[in-house]
């Protein structure tokens, strides 16, 4: 297979149990209180490609996305890293109680990391695909590869 064939470009909330964050490498986290955001840059493993002996190193399609929660209150980051990288074990979605309104869930999200947690509470989020899966020997893209960070949300082709 030489190219990842990606279903959609900006996946969301309802996707939530289709999709896994383990060993998904964090790269850059933003608060932005004007729109009530709190965006993350991420390198995505779309898929994993092990041999079928279960000899052999794998590979992954990993891609640079932006992770953008929305409406979002009590962030809590409690992070000790020796060298400053943060790779996820899991992102948990919690429901904590329905919108005055009824319209929306107000949910915990809490990426638990190796290096320790972030924790927010948010409506919901989107992820946007910034760029196509590239097959790496590693669970992640290199800082060039990926073109350093970027909290963008507009796909860019190949």
């Amino acid at each position: 297979m030489t190219t990842y064939q990606l279903t959609k470009l900006i996946w969301d909330d309802g996707d939530f149990s289709d999709m896994g964050w383990h060993d998904t490498t964090l790269w850059s986290m933003h608060a932005n209180p004007d729109d009530f955001e709190f965006v993350v840059d991420l390198d995505y493993i779309f898929s994993w490609v092990c041999p079928a002996s279960g000899k052999g190193p794998c590979e992954f399609w990993v891609a640079p996305v932006t992770m953008v929660f929305e409406n979002v209150g009590n962030v809590r980051i409690h992070i000790e890293s020796s060298q400053g990288t943060l790779e996820v074990a899991a992102l948990h979605r919690t429901e904590i109680a329905q919108t005055p309104n009824g319209k929306l869930t107000h949910w915990r999200y809490r990426f638990e990391c190796q290096e320790g947690e972030a924790t927010l509470t948010a409506t919901g989020f989107k992820m946007f695909v910034r760029r196509p899966p590239v097959l790496v020997a590693s669970q992640r893209l290199g800082f060039a590869q990926r073109q350093g960070v970027d909290f963008g949300r507009a796909f860019l082709p190949a």
